[in-house]
């Protein structure tokens, strides 16, 4: 009995060609489920999607749309809405004119803390102390090119048979980064984003931001508060959304100072003067909310293709569009390089809400450093195409050593009387409309 007992301990227990063949059949039976039901944790664009859609035509149909042939007559090619201020842009087919520029366009911006440094050792206490908001863009961090903001509006479809709460019939902004932790929880993000999104997808943080300026309640329990911030030579009072903010998005993004996001309060929007028309003349007081200095920015590719050529660096000759961040975009047969900067009042006419639009084009686009960011990479280059900007394009004398490019528009509103209601005046632009230019004039720029 022990000889017997001896051989069959050495003999195999476990048959190889089994395991696989159970293992096989396992994965095989498996496999759809995990296609089908990724095993990776919902994220809050999966919340959104019970009840919402997004909106826009995808981030790369300019670049085709520029490299394609122009239409014979000068017409509206893109539309863009950029809901927070230096982020990646939203290309739409259409959008409403409101006052303030697009809807939904430059809501929010983001802002850094920043202290009077350096003061003087016998400056007053008060001074050494104060702090105090100031907007951040590309040109100091850019990496916020690569950073998305998706518009999620109510789907009704989707929505048929839920309770009508807020959190359905109001619209929101997702704005996600890159972002991988380390370790083996990095690890499994990045297996989870694969499976979840494709092979290309990367990890992400998301944050979720109202469309709809929130209510002292929400401001409350939030806890938002209502601080000054400074956009340019302007200050305003507007609500931080600190709150919201995750703690990785001051580290991806390199800032170092305390870092907010500020949604303009709709009822304390900045007054426009400078090259803008008057309140008499335009019926009611142009405004804008986190935009730069005017409510729109209209741009011609056929300027952009001719200044692009004349760049000595062939990297800059196939020039980006999305650099300069325009809200409109025209191109035609018809129209001639920089023949933009003599138009002084334009409409758009032909779309299907059966009415014209109509803009004071109020003066050109004096360009920063901004342009000199990839909007795919966040890349900045060192000089171009500022550089050739400067050397090219300083056009404007009220604009010394500055290069421009663009032309900065005020909505005009044929029920403006000085008595209309802000809600009142709107409009409608749409991919397609034709330009009619119905005046003409110099422009000189006014220095803010």
């Amino acid at each position: 009995m022990k000889e017997e007992y001896t051989v069959l301990r050495s003999g195999p227990l476990i048959d190889p060609t089994a395991i696989f063949l159970v293992v096989f059949t396992v994965a095989i039976f498996l496999l759809p489920l995990f296609l089908y039901f990724p095993p990776v944790p919902p994220s809050q664009r999966d919340a959104l999607l019970e009840t919402h859609s997004p909106i826009g035509l995808g981030q790369n149909k300019l670049k085709k749309k520029q490299a394609g042939k122009s239409p014979t007559t000068t017409t509206i090619t893109n539309l863009w809405i950029y809901p927070v201020k230096s982020c990646k842009g939203i290309q739409v087919s259409e959008s409403k004119v409101l006052p303030s520029g697009l809807e939904f366009d430059r809501l929010y911006t983001f802002a850094q803390l920043k202290s009077p440094f350096p003061v003087s050792v016998d400056s007053p206490d008060d001074e050494k102390t104060a702090h105090k908001w100031e907007f951040i863009t590309q040109r100091q961090f850019p990496l916020l090119a690569t950073v998305h903001v998706d518009l999620y509006v109510p789907d009704v479809d989707k929505a048929r048979g839920r309770p009508l709460d807020s959190k359905v019939s109001d619209s929101f902004l997702l704005v996600r980064f890159p972002w991988q932790e380390r370790g083996l929880l990095g690890a499994l993000s990045w297996v989870a984003a694969k499976i979840a999104r494709g092979r290309n997808a990367v990890p992400e943080k998301e944050v979720i931001l109202p469309v709809t300026f929130p209510s002292q309640g929400e401001i409350d329990a939030r806890g938002y508060t209502r601080e000054q911030v400074t956009i340019w030579r302007d200050t305003v009072t507007a609500l931080n959304m600190e709150a919201d903010l995750p703690r990785e998005l001051r580290l991806y993004l390199g800032v170092s100072n305390r870092l907010g996001i500020f949604r303009i309060n709709p009822d304390r929007l900045r007054q426009v003067f400078r090259c803008a028309p008057t309140q008499e003349e335009a019926g009611y007081q142009p405004v804008t909310g986190f935009q730069d200095a005017y409510p729109l920015h209209l741009l011609n590719l056929s300027s952009v293709r001719d200044f692009g050529a004349k760049i000595e660096s062939e990297e800059f000759r196939d020039l980006d569009p999305r650099r300069f961040r325009a809200n409109i975009i025209v191109d035609g047969g018809d129209i001639s390089p920089y023949e933009e900067e003599t138009w002084k009042k334009v409409r758009f006419t032909g779309g299907k809400h059966s009415q014209s639009s109509s803009f004071h084009v109020s003066c050109r686009t004096v360009r920063c450093k901004l342009p000199n960011v990839d909007q795919d990479s966040g890349h900045k280059h060192p000089v171009e195409p500022d550089r050739s900007l400067r050397k090219l394009r300083e056009v404007d004398e009220g604009a010394k050593n500055k290069g421009c490019l663009g032309m900065q528009l005020t909505p005009l509103f044929e029920k403006a009387d000085g008595s209309s209601a802000a809600e009142e005046l709107e409009s409608w632009v749409e991919v397609g409309m034709s330009v009619e230019v119905l005046e003409k004039g110099n422009h000189v720029y006014i220095l803010q």
